[in-house]
């Protein structure tokens, strides 16, 4: 699966947004907690939006829970660590990944769902980057959470080809995939763990 995503994203995450993260070791489990909390919620929304469709209630619901127990267990370590879990303004990525998804059906379930297999495999990619770095119990979480984050990437991308009803959806994966390249080797303000490449 971990080979499968690579061949997908068209770039890996650079090394120098490896450094910044060991160099904000807080704001990297502050983010991640709100991002895994933002996954449940983008799940939730979608079951509320398309209740037409069985396989993406049920896909979308095991989502939903695993994302809340991921969030749990990132929150748990950072009350071991005595870090407190603020709020923080998010990255750009998601915002600017999704600013192309179109605003009719079922082109906008299309597009959403694409964007959801991207943040997952580029989620995917960055907790296989960072666990060597990490650690031990760190390590050994990022890497419990390869698994199930490949598993959602599989789930959103299939879910947007059943959605197409056979069309051929391949030119907007490619969009979508440039913005994803395009924003995590571009300058950023701050640090997060979808941003892109900040000065130390």
């Amino acid at each position: 699966m971990l080979q499968t995503i690579h061949e997908f994203l068209l770039c890996s995450t650079p090394d120098r947004w490896v450094a910044s993260a060991l160099q904000h070791p807080e704001m990297l489990l502050i983010d991640h907690a709100n991002c895994e909390k933002k996954a449940a919620s983008t799940a939730l929304n979608l079951m509320y939006r398309y209740v037409d469709d069985f396989e993406l209630l049920n896909k979308m619901s095991k989502l939903a829970r695993e994302e809340l127990r991921h969030f749990e267990q990132v929150i748990a370590i950072m009350e071991k660590r005595g870090i407190p879990y603020r709020q923080e303004t998010a990255s750009r990525y998601a915002a600017e990944l999704r600013k192309p998804v179109r605003t009719f059906e079922p082109a906008r379930l299309i597009d959403t769902l694409i964007v959801g297999a991207i943040i997952e495999a580029r989620s995917c990619e960055r907790f296989e980057k960072l666990a060597p770095h990490l650690d031990d119990e760190l390590q050994k979480f990022y890497l419990s959470l390869l698994k199930s984050e490949a598993r959602h990437f599989q789930d959103y991308l299939g879910l947007a080809r059943k959605a197409a009803g056979g069309a051929d959806i391949s030119d907007r994966i490619t969009l979508f995939l440039e913005r994803d390249k395009n924003l995590i080797n571009a300058a950023d303000d701050e640090f997060r763990f979808h941003s892109g490449l900040v000065d130390a």
